[in-house]
């Protein structure tokens, strides 16, 4: 009995760091594979911005990551960015829906939920500090079955209490959701599907559904929560309002685009046959084909794209995509010319247009590939491979200062501090000092060296 009540405390210590730590998100070991797509990324941004209005944000200050990830779920983890999973998307079947997904999550940056969570785990943390020393001054008297008796009340209680905090934020972060689509003149027929298909997802997962315990579950049960939601969301005159068809269009391009690029291809096809000459369905066929190594069948449905809108930055990228990645650098450079002018310069496809420039190896195409590049890292300094071309532009021409900043960046955003700050001191010995390059690479050396230190010190 010492021994199991020996394993226990260990446990129960544990237990209160991480109540007393505030119940940050618990992060996997492997870092989640993030989806950049410019196309997807400005759906999402255009059907949130009327929800980020309601919610209080500022124009443009909402952002929303997508993850690669088959699970039907979204959070926030701080700050005022929303993390969807792709199988979310996957799972959707409408824009409403995913309109009322963000809604809820809106919900809880508005009431500051992360930073909130100590709140509820400050209690639940005082009541297991208070059973672990209850629990070890039995065992010091003798009755160790009495302490493991006080230690598993203590468990029961404070999780008890933590959970009812949990289902609270979920319940406030639903009302404000209600507010959010009204105040943005969307229907809320789109959450109630959608809540429909968590329930299905509860029901496969768990088919004796009717035994969980409601009072052990971080959320309130879907379907209480299906039907409070239902009853306030039919008051809305919003209710009934349709979903604006070139919105639906614009979310099934996206759903497709994303089922290519992450589903098995096999999957994909069959989910998407040749009989099928719609948009969406020629769109996941490229990116089936392209992942599955059929270049000319990935480049016969690309083309198929192109023959419906022959300026559309999207399809002009897949095309200059395919290209570039089969070896065909030179031709990819027109269709990615004009997605980079169709998209009004976008980042991402800025850089891949970078890419095809310096894979020509054709020293002539060097400026503009700096051109574009430069472009895109000063309006998305988030995206380490245009980093690398340009890094590589630099090194070309015998610019290594620069070379090495641009490494440096690259590092830094890698969390690589020592690589960071090596790169960023050689930066510094060769760029003018005073210069907005120099001061970049002193502030990438700066905070390298302070996070190299602070990890020296806490070993």
């Amino acid at each position: 009995m010492a021994a199991a009540f020996s394993r226990l405390a260990r446990f129960w210590t544990l237990l209160l760091l991480a109540f007393t730590v505030g119940a940050q998100p618990v992060l996997a070991q492997a870092a989640p594979q993030i989806l950049r797509d410019t196309e997807t990324e400005t759906f999402l941004k255009d059907i949130s911005e009327p929800l980020a209005k309601s919610a209080g944000l500022a124009p443009g200050a909402l952002q929303i990551v997508l993850i690669q990830d088959p699970e039907i779920n979204a959070f926030v983890a701080g700050g005022q960015i929303i993390y969807i999973q792709s199988g979310l998307i996957e799972a959707a079947d409408n824009a409403n829906e995913i309109e009322g997904v963000i809604a809820h999550e809106l919900g809880h940056i508005e009431g500051g939920h992360i930073v909130r969570n100590g709140e509820g785990a400050r209690p639940a943390g005082r009541i297991a500090l208070l059973s672990l020393l209850l629990g070890v001054a039995a065992v010091a008297a003798g009755a160790p079955d009495a302490g493991m008796a006080v230690l598993g009340a203590g468990t029961t209680v404070a999780q008890s209490n933590y959970l009812a905090f949990s289902r609270g934020q979920e319940g406030s972060a639903d009302a404000s959701a209600v507010r959010h689509l009204n105040e943005a003149h969307l229907s809320g027929k789109g959450m109630i599907s959608f809540f429909g298909k968590l329930r299905q997802e509860e029901y496969r997962l768990s088919p004796s559904y009717a035994d969980i315990d409601p009072y052990a579950q971080t959320h309130p049960m879907t379907a209480d929560r299906q039907q409070a939601l239902e009853a306030d969301l039919r008051k809305s005159p919003w209710w009934n309002a349709p979903i604006d068809p070139a919105k639906q269009a614009r979310f099934l391009r996206i759903k497709a685009k994303l089922a290519g690029y992450v589903q098995d291809p096999d999957v994909t096809l069959r989910k998407f046959p040749e009989s099928d000459q719609s948009v969406p369905a020629h769109y996941a066929r490229a990116y089936a084909w392209h992942r599955a190594a059929y270049p000319d069948r990935a480049d016969f449905e690309a083309d198929a794209l192109l023959r419906t809108a022959p300026l559309d930055p999207y399809f002009n990228e897949l095309k200059g995509q395919i290209l570039l990645e089969n070896g065909h650098p030179k031709e990819a450079l027109a269709p990615l010319r004009i997605a980079v002018a169709q998209s009004g310069s976008a980042p991402l496809i800025s850089a891949l247009l970078g890419h095809a420039l310096l894979a020509t190896d054709d020293p002539k195409y060097f400026a503009e590939a700096e051109k574009v590049l430069k472009l895109s890292v000063d309006r998305d300094r988030e995206d380490p491979l245009a980093w690398y071309a340009l890094g590589t532009v630099y090194a070309r021409r015998g610019d290594e200062p620069h070379a090495a900043l641009a490494t440096a960046e690259r590092y830094a955003m890698d969390g690589n501090d020592t690589l960071a700050r090596a790169n960023a001191e050689t930066a510094l010995r060769g760029i003018p000092q005073g210069t907005p390059d120099y001061l970049r690479a002193e502030d990438i050396a700066v905070t390298a060296r302070n996070n190299l230190d602070s990890r020296t010190r806490h070993k």
